[in-house]
């Protein structure tokens, strides 16, 4: 194992031990949920496109429920071809409950991914200092098993700007998202998913496919097993538009590395809360 998934390794398991040591401490004395999770996949895929070169990932994370208030944290290894420098990525959230009625609900919050050590200079220097570290603000709305959620970049999105060859800044790149859950028999459902990324900002020069517009679509469906409320496998394939844009993704190690990191993909999940 290198030392790159050894560190991911242990930061995931870190923040898991850490929400179980506080939630065995804490658990029925103010109200306060802590929980940890865990989970192995085939591919990290995010918004339709894999972070991971279409290698596996392990990740975990912490989440703290405390009433209408809700923070977290989340943490993957990712492609250093995408992140140079990097390697994993540790995502910070937080939101707050709106209202609540019936079976309608809605929240509010932030969400920031990060990139610890990641950084273009890493790879082009002439780019300068420019880190890949997005924060969001967003708002769902929820009616039983479906929730609606638009999110929207308040820096550039995951580095994309002028100096990356974008006709401005990406600041204001748009997320819109449902998700669902269809029980079918015990233990067993139907996952969809439909997105929609709405970037503020295109390429000047076009790609050699004579695509300039980085936004896209994305869909994905996952059969879902949960035996358990700790235990849950899904077998998911996830389907990304715009390839003309994602099919030839270049590697920020290298001019002659390229991945498509859109079209189909298949995820297998294993993954365990507690």
């Amino acid at each position: 194992m290198s030392i790159r998934h050894q560190s991911v390794l242990a930061v995931a398991w870190s923040l898991v031990l850490v929400a179980h040591a506080a939630a065995a401490q804490g658990k029925g004395k103010s109200g306060v949920q802590v929980s940890g999770n865990a989970a192995l996949v085939s591919d990290y895929v995010f918004r339709g496109l894999s972070q991971t070169w279409g290698q596996p990932a392990l990740q975990g994370g912490v989440d703290v429920d405390a009433g209408r208030w809700h923070v977290g944290a989340w943490t993957s290894n990712v492609s250093r071809n995408s992140y140079p420098g990097g390697g994993m990525e540790l995502d910070l959230f937080g939101d707050v409950g709106l209202f609540a009625h019936g079976d309608w609900s809605a929240r509010a919050g932030l969400y920031g991914y990060f990139y610890p050590g990641a950084n273009l200079d890493h790879a082009r220097p002439a780019l300068g200092s420019r880190s890949l570290d997005t924060v969001e603000a967003n708002l769902a709305l929820t009616w039983r098993a479906w929730t609606l959620k638009y999110s929207r970049a308040l820096t550039d999105y995951f580095g994309a700007d002028v100096e990356q060859g974008y006709t401005g800044s990406t600041r204001g790149t748009q997320y819109l998202q449902i998700d669902g859950a269809i029980p079918l028999a015990k233990d067993w459902s139907l996952q969809p998913h439909a997105g929609y990324t709405d970037y503020a900002a295109g390429v000047r020069t076009p790609l050699p496919g004579g695509a300039r517009d980085p936004s896209y679509a994305d869909f994905g469906i996952a059969l879902k097993f949960a035996p358990s409320q700790r235990f849950a496998a899904s077998l998911g394939v996830t389907h990304a538009t715009n390839a003309a844009f994602y099919r030839h993704a270049t590697s920020f190690l290298g001019a002659s590395g390229q991945k498509d990191v859109g079209g189909t993909r298949v995820v297998l999940s294993l993954s365990t809360t507690f």
